[in-house]
């Protein structure tokens, strides 16, 4: 079959709940006449999705971004922020919404999670917090970030948007941190369409994240803080709830994808993939390879341009670097040279399609073009 006429593979494709049953909570909803504000979809998710990810406090968004944003404002940042140069934008610009600045400090080596060792080194009296990310779903070096923490008196907020449902043996890795921030957007393995959550382990603080989310409004007259409009609505909640059905099948699906993935590329030399890590249970939103073109004799441009000739649609997360960006390019934690392991897997990394529906047929095929490159 010419190429051009096969049905092009992107990097994700979002799971939807049966159709059948959206309509169906569709149909509870306008017979209810409530689609926000706290509605009982609203409610009945936030108490399931708790639950389900083994969280005692969760307070749901209308999206990932909103949720960091808000997280900051809830505790109190200000100054600096201790952060990643290699994540999605959304992690940086929360920040900056916030009129905090970035300091950037680069990954460690095994997974590409900010790096402690380089953290503590990189503290000053302006820094209030860090803000580490759990990049692809692998955990933080959590117990060195907690000690740090403690000694310096400062938060710890954890971007955990590609980490829904990881547990460290046996125990959500979102329990870490003063907070943790998830992404329910339609790339990730559970989605509502849009979405996000708070998850915090106290109930005061739960209260100051719903207020900040909802203009903060305490009751019909009063608003005691300048708060904005961050709420999940029902129709989102609605479908949230169905996925929740679905999840645990879905996460098995990209498990046999990335296994696939693993069996083909392991042990071809310039190609490094990650292997499930001991006593972690992952949720494979994505699956990154890197690319050595000295090794491999393609650079990581030369496959994703074959892939893309063949229809295939592989994202390079996260290229370029966030501190390459115009707007933080000019900090001094910025500059070239400073980041040495994050600038080079930048140039190194390629995720390859991975979701609940692909033929393991298809994984086969995206391992040949690479292969045959």
């Amino acid at each position: 079959m010419d190429n051009s006429q096969q049905e092009p593979l992107f990097v994700t494709r979002p799971s939807l709940p049966p159709l059948d049953e959206f309509v169906e909570s569709l149909a509870r909803i306008w017979e209810s006449g409530v689609i926000t504000n706290n509605g009982p979809f609203h409610k009945e998710f936030e108490r399931v999705l708790a639950e389900y990810l083994g969280v005692k406090h969760l307070s749901l968004f209308a999206n990932g971004t909103l949720a960091l944003m808000t997280a900051l404002q809830a505790l109190r940042i200000t100054g600096e922020v201790i952060t990643t140069p290699f994540s999605f934008v959304a992690t940086t610009h929360s920040l900056w919404w916030n009129n905090i600045r970035p300091v950037f400090v680069d990954v460690e080596p095994v997974h590409y999670n900010l790096d402690p060792s380089l953290v503590e080194a990189a503290i000053t009296p302006q820094t209030t917090a860090i803000m580490p990310v759990h990049v692809y779903g692998n955990p933080c070096r959590v117990d060195e970030f907690k000690r740090i923490a403690d000694t310096y008196n400062i938060k710890l907020i954890y971007d955990a948007a590609h980490a829904f449902g990881v547990k460290v043996n046996g125990n959500s890795l979102l329990t870490w941190g003063d907070v943790s921030v998830l992404s329910f957007h339609a790339t990730k393995a559970f989605n509502t369409i849009e979405g996000g959550a708070i998850i915090c382990h106290d109930a005061q603080t739960k209260e100051r994240i719903d207020l900040l989310k909802n203009f903060g409004f305490v009751d019909e007259t009063i608003v005691i803080e300048p708060g904005i409009n961050a709420k999940m609505n029902e129709i989102q909640a609605s479908y949230g709830l169905l996925q929740l059905k679905y999840i645990d099948q879905n996460i098995e699906n990209r498990r046999n994808i990335a296994n696939e993935y693993r069996k083909r590329l392991r042990g071809i030399k310039g190609i490094r993939i990650f292997e499930d890590i001991a006593g972690v249970n992952h949720s494979y939103t994505y699956f990154p390879v890197f690319i050595d073109e000295h090794m491999f004799g393609k650079s990581r441009e030369d496959v994703y341009m074959r892939l893309r000739q063949n229809n295939i649609y592989s994202r390079r997360y996260f290229y370029p670097l966030i501190s390459r960006f115009p707007s933080y390019s000019g900090l001094p934690s910025a500059r070239l040279g400073n980041l040495p392991v994050a600038e080079q897997i930048a140039e190194e990394v390629l995720c390859l399609p991975i979701y609940s529906g692909l033929d393991p047929a298809e994984v086969g095929r995206i391992c040949n073009i690479i292969l045959e490159a």
